[in-house]
């Protein structure tokens, strides 16, 4: 059986349980249950505190895992990333004192407190800037004026947080993380199958089918307006100067080219959602 470690809490863990359930797979009922068996499809899922699915990945214990980008670097795993996920987008910045530093260069010497001693460090030695990392659990954003470090490195979003606690962020981007989905060294049978399940599930939240009916003179504009993946599906309809229309679209785009289509000419416009999809 294909051995999946999925996060048993946190902010990954109820979007990677919807995603397994959409790709078609069963999860656990029970939150205290430790490990579940889909016999029909053929895996074990193996709920794990997210920090230390890389480990077990990387370790060949477990076959494939979901996890953070972020946290797959932090580990130090061999474990590597097959594909990314589109959820839990985070990113990483430098933060200090306000006014204090605007160069990563001026980070020399000085004490870091960061959750991510090994992300963190790992980028520091590669732009050649030797610091004191400090180790913080979380709030890492009170260490600066609880006279713990000179500097942080944490997760951002709007800076507000920061802000508040009179830092403001300077240098270059750590790292851009979200959700992504690991495999050990080795990679097991049925990973393939786990992946393409995966991505059909981001297909279908992505996108839409659309179907419209539309003048055989109008076509040629309406494909520019609506080119799909590959390339529209056009049907001849009873009314010999009129086709039939269907194609994927961005979901969030739906409206704009709704109107786009019905100032063209197109009719009967109908938008259905995709709920799994192969590409």
């Amino acid at each position: 059986m294909l051995k999946i470690a999925v996060p048993n809490k946190g902010s990954l863990s109820e979007t990677a349980a919807q995603m397994l359930h959409e790709a078609g797979y069963v999860g656990r009922r029970d939150p205290k249950e430790l490990i579940v068996t889909d016999q029909r499809n053929g895996v074990e899922f193996f709920y794990l505190r997210p920090r230390d699915i890389a480990t077990y990945v990387g370790s060949g214990a477990l076959d494939v895992g979901i996890t953070g980008r972020d946290l797959l670097l932090d580990s130090g795993s061999t474990a590597g990333e097959i594909t990314a996920l589109d959820f839990a987008a985070s990113t990483f910045r430098f933060a200090g004192p306000a006014g204090v530093f605007t160069d990563l260069a001026e980070l020399e010497g000085k004490r870091v407190a960061t959750s991510y001693p090994g992300l963190v460090g790992a980028f520091l030695a590669e732009k050649g800037v030797s610091t004191s990392l400090i180790k913080l659990d979380g709030a890492v954003e009170s260490a600066v004026r609880l006279g713990v470090a000179d500097a942080v490195a944490d997760v951002v979003e709007t800076g507000s947080t920061l802000r508040k606690q009179g830092l403001e962020i300077f240098g270059p981007v750590i790292l851009e993380s979200e959700a992504v989905l690991i495999s050990s060294p080795s990679p097991a049978a049925g990973v393939d199958t786990l992946v393409r399940r995966l991505q059909g599930v981001m297909v279908a939240r992505q996108y839409v089918l659309i179907d419209y009916n539309l003048p055989v003179a109008l076509l040629e504009k309406a494909v520019a307006l609506t080119p799909g993946v590959e390339s529209p599906t056009v049907s001849p309809l009873g009314e010999p100067d009129w086709v039939a229309v269907r194609v994927m679209i961005k979901r969030e785009q739906t409206n704009h080219i709704m109107d786009d289509l019905y100032e063209l000419g197109a009719r009967a416009i109908l938008v259905t959602s995709i709920h799994a999809a192969r590409i």
